[in-house]
């Protein structure tokens, strides 16, 4: 899936069938040497598992480093922008020795994002990453330890690249919704 998202093809290969796994997204930084995969397993049964998983290009491959899994979120109606929960791991595979310090190791990240039918691109940090059809997907990225809870801005463009909404690094909502509250008081 790893090699196939770097290729900018669909993460899902045709031989896999849906119902058993979905492939949702998979999200590779390749300056960073890190992606993340979602992945929903029987999707359309009430027994669905959501699992995030984690690699790091280490040596010569892409290495499972971590990740998680779920029950999984029902699907929602985004007008803009909606950030969730993803995945986080401490990344030892940098150096052949262990860092001095764990504070000193880097920490993968990852969130879910869902996007509004207007929302064209998003940035994810300085990365610009073009919305799928399903209107969801993972967003990836590395930060030092000590600051692991800390994302990246993430900003939702329209067609013609006008920003339509962003959350910054310690928002909780974005700011599109944050004005609809404010409307509404």
């Amino acid at each position: 899936m790893v090699k196939r998202a770097l290729a900018g093809d669909e993460p899902q290969q045709w031989w896999i069938p849906r119902r058993v796994l979905t492939v949702v997204s998979a999200d590779i930084d390749g300056t960073a040497g890190v992606g993340a995969i979602w992945l929903l397993w029987r999707p359309k049964s009430s027994r669905m598992r959501e699992h995030v998983a984690l690699v790091e290009w280490f040596g010569e491959q892409w290495r499972y480093v971590g990740g998680g899994s779920g029950s999984g979120d029902d699907p929602v109606d985004v007008d803009v922008l909606d950030v969730r929960n993803g995945a986080g791991v401490l990344s030892l595979a940098r150096t052949l020795d262990p860092p001095p310090s764990i504070t000193a190791a880097p920490w993968i990240s990852c969130v879910k994002v869902r996007l509004g039918r207007d929302v064209s691109h998003v940035l994810i940090g300085a990365r610009r990453i073009k919305v799928p059809q399903q209107r969801s997907l993972i967003a990836v990225w590395t930060s030092p330890r000590i600051s692991r809870g800390v994302r990246p801005a993430i900003v939702a463009l329209g067609r013609n690249g006008v920003e339509l909404s962003r959350m910054g690094p310690h928002d909780s909502l974005d700011a599109h919704t944050w004005a609809r509250l404010r409307e509404e008081l």
